[in-house]
Parts: structure tokens; C-alpha cells; sequence
């Protein structure tokens, strides 16, 4: 697997994409893209992966679009070019995987809706978020009008994305943009510490609930559950299911085997 603007490396059970365009602050362009569509092909065929983590560098997280490359786009460029976007957005919110942010600096336009498709974000102090588009004269197409306002709400969303300005990490969590915020010195640490927990819990479990949790937006409440109960019952067929029930019952720790 041959990637320019992407590290991938795997640490057992737990894989790390960390995006590598340091010059321009890690500013997602078409190359960041292909990248991270390859990647994610890899993660899906990888059965020993159980937990993904998204970063940047203690710089930035991901600084948006990279302006340059589409500032002479007319409709049709721009349809095609934000097409790519949303699909490989939705190709990390559909991976049968946890995936976690973990944000250092900055997280502004493209870079906070990479970090909104993630399940849970964890993220240094120093970091900064943003949806600066309405100040280029448009308006957020990674999917922020949507999850966003899914995130936080239709109020917040809107004063996110109308006035286009900065908000630190504690308003990220304030608003429920993010779930945990460490000292930047120990936003490594925090983040393994997170993923080992989510790499031992049972994977077929999680990814019941994550595909339950994601569908709840699309489904009536009706359909949702009956969803659910069809998941439950499911759950009753795997090895996960009876070594967790065994386990607790004995007293011990569940070894998970995701099957």
C-alpha cells in the first residue's frame, strides 16, 4: 500500500491513521482522500483490527480544505470534488469499527467533519474548531449541516456555521462536539488508554450497536426498535454472548474473541 499524505501502522489490535501534509497543516485535498479511501479498504479486510484512531500531529488535527487546489473549481468540479468527500466520509462512519479522533490543534472546516465522522473524539487542550466556509462565500459539504446539527443542535449549529468563527476545546466539549479533553502532553497516552478499553469489548457487540446507533437518525421510532430487537436476539448466537454471560458470572474478565 503505497500513501503520500497518510501514516498507517497497526499496534496489535489497534490500528492509527495519522494524516502527514505537516506544510499546509494537514489540509485535506484530493491525494488525502484516495489516502484515507485506501486505508479504510485495508482496515475492512484487516478481522484483527478492532479499534481505529484518526490524528494529525500536535499542530493540527486537519486544517480543512486545501483552498488552493479548487479555488478555480466551477459547479461541476465542485460537485465532483465534494461527491469524494461525502464518500469517503461516509465510508469511515460506516466502518464496522469504532474509530476515534484524537485532536490536536487544529480542527476547522473539512478537518472538524473528518473528526464528526469518527464515534468518539478525544482532544487536547490546545485544540481549536471551527466552520470558517460561510467566510469563503459557502457553506460546509463534508456533512457538518447534518451532523453537526445532530451533535449539538439546531441553535448551536447555526452559530457555528453562520458566523463562521473558532471555538476552543472546553466549548467543543460545552457543546458536545467532543466527548473527553486531556492535556496535550498526554493526549497519546489518553487516546491508547481509550482504545485498548474499546479493543475489549466484543466487536461484534460494538458493531451492532454502532450500525443500531447510526441508523436511529433515519429510522422512525417503530423501526428502530424493532431493529434492535432483531440485533439483541442476534447477539444471543455468537461465542462473545456466552463468554461475557459465563464471565460475569464467574467473577473474571471476558476474553472476547469476536465471534
Amino acid at each position: 500500500m503505497e500513501l503520500r499524505t497518510v501514516n498507517y501502522w497497526r499496534d496489535d489490535e489497534i490500528a492509527t491513521v495519522q494524516l502527514n501534509r505537516p506544510e499546509v497543516l494537514n489540509a485535506i485535498n484530493e491525494d488525502v482522500l484516495a489516502d484515507l479511501a485506501e486505508v479504510t479498504r485495508s482496515i475492512i479486510n484487516d478481522d484483527k483490527i478492532r479499534v481505529v484512531v484518526l490524528t494529525g500531529n500536535e499542530q493540527a488535527f486537519a486544517a480543512g480544505a486545501d483552498i488552493k487546489s479548487f479555488v478555480a473549481y466551477n459547479p461541476s468540479d465542485a460537485h465532483k470534488y465534494i461527491h469524494k468527500v461525502q464518500k469517503g466520509m461516509s465510508q469511515l462512519l460506516s466502518l464496522g469499527k469504532p474509530t476515534i479522533a484524537s485532536i490536536a490543534g487544529y480542527a476547522v472546516g473539512g478537518g472538524c467533519e473528518l473528526a464528526m465522522v469518527c464515534d468518539l473524539r478525544i482532544a487536547a487542550d490546545n485544540a481549536v474548531f471551527g466552520l470558517p466556509e460561510i467566510n469563503l462565500g459557502i457553506v460546509p459539504g463534508g456533512g457538518a449541516t447534518q451532523r453537526l446539527t445532530r451533535l449539538v443542535g439546531e441553535g448551536k449549529a447555526k452559530e457555528l456555521v453562520f458566523l463562521g468563527s473558532m471555538i476552543n476545546a472546553q466549548k467543543a466539549l460545552e457543546y458536545g462536539i467532543i466527548n473527553f479533553l486531556v492535556p496535550l502532553a498526554d493526549l497519546k497516552e489518553e487516546t491508547m488508554k481509550l482504545a485498548r478499553k474499546l479493543s475489549r469489548k466484543p466487536p461484534v457487540a460494538i458493531q451492532a450497536a454502532k450500525e443500531l446507533i447510526n441508523l436511529s437518525f433515519d429510522v422512525d421510532i417503530f423501526n428502530g426498535l424493532m431493529m434492535e430487537k432483531e440485533k439483541f436476539a442476534y447477539l444471543f448466537s455468537t461465542e462473545d454472548q456466552k463468554e461475557g454471560m459465563n464471565a460475569f458470572l464467574e467473577g473474571r474478565k471476558a476474553d472476547f474473541k469476536g465471534r
